[in-house]
């Protein structure tokens, strides 16, 4: 559900754009989804230091053999998906290399 506040922001941002100002929807969306990746990335790594905690206070004696397995399975799904959005995007980039001009 969209805020009072932000409704009012972008109500804003729409009135003082003029003509040939640039457009602030596409600036947000880029920043969107950069922050999206960042977010996607923060969480891989968040993740496999997690596990590695895990694993060692397992060696230590302090942790049981499942919630090392339950974290190093957590890693492996953030890898296996940030894995997966790269390889997209680097498929779309190359698609667009290969446009013609």
């Amino acid at each position: 559900m969209i805020s009072a506040i932000a409704a009012a922001k972008a109500y804003a941002a729409t009135q003082s754009a003029g003509v040939g100002a640039a457009n602030p929807m596409q600036e947000s969306a880029g920043s969107a989804f950069s922050s999206m990746v960042q977010t996607a990335v923060n969480e891989a790594v968040t993740a496999s230091r997690t596990s590695e905690k895990q694993m060692a206070a397992h060696t230590a004696g302090k942790a049981e053999l499942i919630d090392v397995v339950t974290a190093v399975a957590s890693a492996e799904a953030s890898l296996e998906t940030v894995m997966a959005v790269r390889d997209q995007v680097i498929a779309a980039y190359q698609e667009i290399m290969r446009m013609p001009i």
